[in-house]
């Protein structure tokens, strides 16, 4: 968003640019260190330093920060225990530490002049990817071959099966596609509103800009609450395909 002369050129989008903080490049591949990584950075150090303040006193009665990274703590294990079972506690680092890694990148991608990670689809797609394959894994080393059966649900005619097993196929490759496009939108779509709602309460006079900024106030508590929904729907997501590959749930 730039003034120009008596107008006011919007640009909504400009706050998701990737801007190469140290340019390097290996073997013709440019891995240069952005404001992306920069962030990933950040939020890796700042949930390092939450659990690690938060649980180091373990004291009796907790205190704030405690309660919350015991409440998370929780969360994510009643997650596992109810969508995936008993045999989910193993899988109990890899889904909170996917739950934490969203829930502080959106979080901080809140803070003003900030950067929204997720905000990327190559981010997005780099996360439900991990999940995919690690969820295929599991279910590869765990079933062997009779995790096929996974794409042609039990109970089905014969004949059925010959339209219903593509399908199956097809819909288990989408879940990367799905999950990370989900988490990408919102996150896009919630702060290029605010940016937009932004430059109305800059570029009205005093009084016309009070609605705007009334609008600005109301959307960003529901970012607030979308930031949590999207780790949840993103944790939970991860959880029902970890069942498919433990039980073979159809």
């Amino acid at each position: 968003m730039v003034a120009e002369g008596q107008g006011l050129v919007i640009d909504p989008m400009g706050q998701f640019q990737i801007i190469r903080l140290i340019p390097m490049e290996v073997g013709g591949v440019d891995v240069s260190f952005t404001n992306s990584s920069l962030l990933m950075v950040i939020v890796i150090a700042a949930i390092t330093l939450f659990l690690t303040l938060s649980m180091r006193g373990r004291a009796m009665v907790p205190g704030r920060m405690q309660s919350i990274a015991e409440l998370s703590y929780e969360f994510i294990a009643n997650m596992l225990k109810e969508n995936v079972g008993s045999e989910g506690r193993k899988y109990f680092p890899f889904i909170f530490s996917i739950f934490m890694f969203v829930l502080f990148c959106n979080l901080i991608g809140m803070v003003p002049y900030s950067f929204t990670v997720t905000s990327h689809i190559v981010v997005t797609f780099g996360l439900a990817a991990t999940v995919f394959i690690t969820v295929t894994l599991v279910g590869i080393f765990r079933h062997g071959f009779k995790f096929l059966s996974l794409f042609a649900p039990s109970g089905v005619p014969v004949f059925l099966l010959v339209i219903l097993v593509p399908i199956e196929i097809i819909s288990y490759f989408v879940r990367p596609i799905s999950l990370s496009v989900r988490l990408f939108a919102n996150m896009v779509a919630g702060h290029a509103l605010l940016k937009v709602f932004g430059a109305f309460v800059v570029g009205l006079s005093w009084w016309g800009g009070w609605l705007p900024l009334g609008f600005i106030t109301a959307l960003t508590g529901l970012e607030f609450l979308v930031a949590f929904l999207q780790a949840y729907v993103f944790a939970i997501l991860s959880c029902l395909y970890l069942n498919d590959a433990v039980n073979l749930h159809h």
